[in-house]
């Protein structure tokens, strides 16, 4: 943390009441109890040097006008630092559920915080519309990220204002992938650049892509997949530059499940990665909605607005969350691998609890009292496991009114909810064998 204090030119001068490394960690107890104030958060931080009377005699807890300058003083860099210094992919090869074959499996995805109705926040990060033409409440900073699928572990990401397509913070991210990973991306993601970018570095793609995109057949595959091509948007009728890519449309015979899915891979041979595998493998991506799940609902809290009213320390705000997320990730982790555990099977409510109570009393610890106190918390993590994950289906639809997203309504308390794995429920059936016959559809195939 010193390195990347001093690195970002932020080290201090003076003997201060808050030196750049107290206001780093105070940034990050603040993201652990998002829910107190500014001063009630120094006590807590500060809680276990209580017994130290000479200590707590000459430091007192800095009001929140202080707080706030000495934020804004250190600014998002060090945070952002701090994050690119430590964040990085957890699993192992042990780990279940986080690869396939050679591949790591990696999801992309973006998300939006709503941050404090500033006028600097409004024209920093702008104020997104509904389709009903009206402004929303606040003003949201988006974020897109890469996580793992197997630990939830967030090892990138890129921020911007809410105006920005998550297809634009999505081009920052793809120098982080390498050979062996394998990317999950749903519908929003899709072009032919985007796809050559984030293939650029050796990465494979398995993404989904949506079912008007033309894909005309090149040759069809033994496993039921084929080889097709894709176009940029503006050579649609030439066809002028393809990029061949590895085709699977499949449907799942089950209750509550959306179909057909179309997904486009860049692994072309059936014999290293079976249509039906790779179909199979595409569900991991939900694996991320979990991960902002657990980063926007139970961390930071629900429906929360963030603190920061100036862009900066909405920045600063942002990464220390993900900061946050990473270290009890990371602690989850240490805990499944040490218990020989699915990371899945481990509660991060408990987790995130844990790591609350420890920061108010861990100051006072010595060197030996902190390794048993972490040996004792990631006991306490593996001593009670989560159910095995059951399957589920829920319609797009909010209880908000101000929303893209569909209205919740009575039907779709009483959704019908899967049955079966998808492995069990898959049948690979292209669309162009089962569709009617018509002569655009064939004139697409030849």
């Amino acid at each position: 943390m010193d390195r990347v204090v001093a690195q970002c030119g932020r080290s201090g001068q003076r003997n201060r009441l808050l030196p750049p490394r107290v206001v780093v960690y105070f940034v990050l107890a603040m993201c652990l109890f998002s829910g107190q104030g500014y001063e009630e958060v120094a006590r807590l931080l500060t809680h276990g040097l209580t017994w130290a009377k000479r200590w707590s005699g000459s430091w007192q807890v800095p009001t929140t006008g202080a707080i706030s300058r000495a934020r804004a003083k250190l600014g998002p860099e060090p945070l952002k630092a701090l994050f690119a210094s430590v964040a990085r992919p957890l699993a192992t090869e042990s780990t279940p559920g986080a690869f396939y074959g050679r591949w790591r499996l990696m999801a992309i995805d973006g998300t939006v915080f709503d941050v404090p109705d500033s006028q600097e926040n409004v024209a920093h990060f702008g104020r997104p519309k509904t389709h009903r033409t009206q402004r929303c409440a606040y003003p949201q900073v988006r974020v897109v990220a890469l996580a793992e699928c197997g630990t939830h572990a967030i090892t990138t990401a890129a921020l911007g204002p809410c105006t920005t397509s998550e297809l634009v913070l999505a081009r920052e991210l793809f120098g982080h992938l390498g050979e062996d990973d394998l990317l999950l991306a749903d519908r929003g993601f899709t072009g032919l650049e985007l796809w050559r970018a984030a293939s650029a570095g050796g990465a494979d793609l398995l993404w989904r892509i949506r079912s008007h995109q033309v894909l005309p057949v090149r040759e069809e595959l033994p496993d039921g997949s084929y080889l097709s091509e894709i176009v940029a948007a503006r050579d649609h009728r030439k066809r002028a530059d393809p990029e061949m890519v590895r085709v699977i449309e499949y449907t799942l015979d089950d209750p509550g499940q959306d179909a057909p899915y179309r997904l486009i891979t860049t692994v072309l041979d059936p014999d290293a990665a079976p249509a039906t595998e790779l179909a199979a493998l595409y569900h991991q991506r939900w694996e991320f909605e979990n991960t902002l799940d657990e980063l926007k609902t139970h961390q930071r809290g629900p429906a929360q607005v963030l603190r920061s009213r100036s862009p900066e320390g909405v920045e600063q705000e942002v990464w220390a969350h993900l900061l946050v997320h990473h270290a009890i990730r990371t602690l989850m982790h240490d805990a499944a691998e040490q218990a020989g555990l699915d990371p899945d099977r481990l509660s991060f409510t408990r987790s995130i609890r844990l790591a609350r109570r420890q920061v108010t009393a861990q100051a006072a610890f010595s060197p030996d009292r902190l390794t048993a106190a972490l040996t004792d918390g990631l006991r306490e993590i593996t001593a009670r496991l989560l159910p095995t994950r059951r399957r589920r289906s829920n319609p797009r639809v909010v209880k908000r009114k101000m929303s893209n997203f569909g209205v919740k309504r009575d039907e779709h308390y009483t959704w019908p909810q899967p049955t079966r794995d998808p492995a069990d429920a898959m049948t690979i059936a292209p669309h162009w064998r089962t569709a009617p016959i018509n002569p655009s559809a064939k004139a697409r195939r030849s």
